[in-house]
């Protein structure tokens, strides 16, 4: 929801449900987390609410709303160009690296994804939804919890084994960059595959070409195999 404070500044209003226990625990867990950060890329609280029966936060209102409505429903005429797309690659980028190394607390996200990322009136991106987000236990190098986030997104390593590390964010990223630059969805493709998979599939398929052509030649070594693996047609 949007709101309005008595300082004429707009806000966006997020309200979690009443009778979701999972709900309550995200809203403590958002709040705790949120008020213990600060970065110009994660999305800043104004306020909340904790009184009885209400569960609110008060967010910075961002008006280009989140990502994944500008890469895959955009109806507002605004064009990503390149110089753009990398501005919100990077600022992403510089948000994950303050939250894994740059607070007093190391943060995993768990949740990094388009529709978790906002963008300001100058498209600066900002990461948002810490409902789900993880202490990192530096100890033990790894944080042992139920399996959650969105599907597409999720590191292999964390699905199979559950064992939460800094990395599961690191990969979600990588996603969320492939995303940004095909301008495609990570899991809504005709032949049903993620894609992450498609693409590392066509880099594997270029790569065995390569060692075709290479063996074929005679010239084929370890330093021009990952040239033309690196090179696109």
């Amino acid at each position: 929801m949007q709101g309005v404070l008595k300082d004429g500044s707009e806000v966006a209003v997020k309200q979690l449900d009443l009778h979701s226990k999972q709900g309550q625990r995200e809203f403590v867990n958002e709040l705790s987390i949120i008020t213990s950060i600060q970065h110009k890329n994660l999305a800043k609280l104004r306020g909340y609410c904790l009184d009885r029966d209400d569960r609110i936060l008060v967010y910075e209102f961002l008006e280009n709303k989140s990502l994944d409505q500008l890469l895959f429903e955009s109806t507002t005429g605004i064009l990503l160009d390149w110089p753009t797309r990398f501005q919100i690659v990077l600022g992403v980028a510089n948000g994950l690296a303050y939250l894994h190394e740059g607070s007093q607390k190391q943060i995993i996200h768990r949740d990094i994804k388009a529709s978790n990322i906002l963008l300001d009136h100058r498209l600066h991106p900002k990461i948002s939804d810490f409902g789900i987000s993880k202490l990192f236990n530096q100890e033990k190098g790894f944080t042992s919890t139920v399996i959650a986030g969105t599907m597409g997104y999720l590191a292999p390593e964390y699905v199979l084994g559950g064992l939460l590390t800094v990395k599961a964010d690191v990969y979600s990223f990588g996603v969320l960059t492939l995303e940004i630059v095909s301008g495609q969805r990570c899991s809504d493709r005709k032949d049903g595959r993620l894609l992450v998979y498609s693409v590392s599939y066509e880099i594997y398929q270029k790569f065995l070409r390569s060692i075709v052509v290479f063996l074929r030649h005679g010239y084929f070594t370890k330093t021009t195999a990952n040239s033309r693996l690196l090179t696109r047609d």
